[in-house]
């Protein structure tokens, strides 16, 4: 029993208030990003909101990082705009599922650990990148769609907003410093609702962009045929969402343990967002992964548990069910002016502070990776970037490492003691430190200090004892870890470690 209330994390202290508080916020600013994007992919409203529930409902439940909101992502549903207007909403949904497959099968196989190699540099990058994202969405909202032309408000609308907006982010930014007792984000929005209600003030609302209203979400096997073909058509779009949306979500779940001081758990989060996307694909809903901006906001407003997140989630069903009325009343300064707050509290300032004392490379990936994030909006895109580059300087950094020392001992056994990891990057160097022609008959090679990596550092020990052969000298190869020797071992069968004193071509290692 203790081992389920520790599951659901009922056996925990929480703050229910904040939770509660919190969990009524995030709902608030979940409705009009959910519809924006459904309407974006061409979509019914609903299927943005039973996304936002769906996904909310079943992360909360069994997702690996309390605190985190997850629901009709961007990210996520742009990778299936293509699919869905060439051939329709049926296969949208059957390429949520199986994107859901592909994440559930992440989770079972404790591939999300993968996250962990994800540099620092393109973790700043990817934060900020994603608040001028967040911030830019905002300010579209200060258009206006006349018989289907979209323009800039003017004149008392613009100004009206405008207002709005900054009494909104005037209260997330001031009530905090006097209390703390509820969400400022939700007060702002109370009190904005409140005065446009009350001064009966025209404005942009939530039923601008599309209705809210609606029923329970109900199960539906998409109309497609079950064949090959069929496969072959969604799995591409299934295998990009999939990466997009634990990338963001494994990232977001890295962020909120690093806000809060506590550890996460990257594999059930993989696993909760997989069986997130089944439901949707047989639910009707677009899909989904964590969504940064409104864990923040979760967060920000005290949240610590699976409750805020349970709380937002049957709040949007609530929402559609009956209070749909209410809602689409909500004029969307509010709701602009949290996420603008949220947006500079995304961004990661410190880097500006840090860039003089970064490595220049660093600060390259960095400043890549947020462009690639803001131009193109894709996430994945970016960060896979970011990381491939990170990881060829770190090998390039690497080759240039590896050194050796060079001396004559009284035996007349030539030494080199290699300094530095031998792998596909440091081989040349590697290979350019021996003279075979003037060097005794006997040599030694002392890898204490280093490390055979790979097939690449297997091949350049073929050539260097393959020089040394043809020149009728001696070779040792000294103090080799065992994971090296294993590693030569299992190369026998393709590549010959030429050691003359011993025919069998193993490694001789001192004793």
């Amino acid at each position: 029993m203790k081992k389920i209330l520790n599951l659901f994390d009922f056996s925990q202290k929480i703050n229910y208030k904040n939770e509660i508080l919190a969990g009524l916020t995030v709902a608030m600013t979940m409705i009009p990003e959910s519809l924006s994007f459904a309407i974006l992919a061409g979509l019914s409203p609903l299927t943005g909101l039973y996304a936002a529930f769906l996904m909310g409902i079943v992360t909360a439940v069994l997702g690996g990082r309390p605190g985190m909101v997850s629901g009709g992502a961007g990210a996520t549903v742009v990778v299936l705009i293509a699919l869905a207007s060439t051939h329709g909403v049926e296969y949208l949904f059957a390429a949520v599922a199986l994107a859901g497959i592909l994440q559930l099968l992440v989770g079972l196989f404790k591939l999300g650990k993968f996250v962990r190699l994800i540099p620092q540099p393109v973790m700043y990058g990817f934060l900020n990148g994603l608040a001028v994202i967040i911030f830019m969405a905002q300010v579209a909202q200060f258009k206006v769609v006349d018989n289907g032309t979209e323009s800039w408000m003017q004149g008392s609308a613009l100004y009206v907003m405008i207002g709005l907006t900054m009494l909104t982010v005037a209260i997330v930014f001031i009530l905090p410093k006097f209390t703390k007792a509820v969400p400022a984000s939700l007060v702002a929005i109370l009190i904005v609702f409140g005065i446009v209600y009350f001064l009966n003030i025209d404005t942009k609302k939530v039923i601008d962009i599309a209705s809210v209203s609606g029923s329970l979400p109900s199960f539906h096997i998409p109309q497609i045929p079950f064949n090959l073909d069929t496969l072959k058509l969604i799995f591409p779009y299934a295998l990009v969402m999939a990466g997009v949306g634990l990338i963001e979500s494994l990232l977001t779940l890295n962020m909120v343990d690093e806000i809060t001081n506590t550890k996460g758990q990257s594999n059930r989060e993989a696993a909760a967002q997989g069986i997130a996307n089944i439901t949707n694909g047989f639910f009707g809903g677009m899909g989904g992964c964590a969504m940064v901006a409104q864990t923040l906001v979760n967060i920000g407003a005290g949240a610590r548990a699976r409750l805020s997140a349970i709380i937002g989630a049957f709040t949007i069903l609530l929402i559609i069910l009956v209070g749909g009325p209410v809602i689409e009343q909500i004029p969307m300064a509010a709701l602009v002016g949290v996420m603008m707050m949220v947006a500079i509290g995304t961004f990661e300032w410190v880097s500006f502070s840090i860039i003089n004392k970064m490595p220049r490379h660093d600060i390259f990936i960095g400043m890549l990776v947020a462009v690639i994030t803001v131009l193109l909006h894709n996430l994945a895109l970016a960060v896979l970037i970011g990381v491939v580059i990170s990881a060829l300087v770190f090998a390039w950094e690497s080759a240039k490492r590896i050194r050796a020392r060079k001396f004559i001992d009284d035996q007349g056994v030539k030494h080199y003691e290699i300094y530095g990891p031998l792998f596909f990057g440091s081989t040349t160097a590697f290979i350019e430190k021996f003279d075979v022609l003037h060097d005794p008959q006997e040599v030694l090679i002392d890898f204490r200090e280093s490390r055979v990596v790979d097939m690449s550092a297997i091949e350049a020990l073929h050539k260097i004892t393959e020089k040394y052969h043809k020149e009728g000298k001696k070779i040792h190869l000294h103090h080799l870890s065992p994971d090296c020797r294993q590693l030569l071992k299992n190369a026998e069968s393709v590549i010959h470690v030429n050691i003359l004193e011993d025919p069998t071509y193993k490694v001789m290692t001192n004793k």
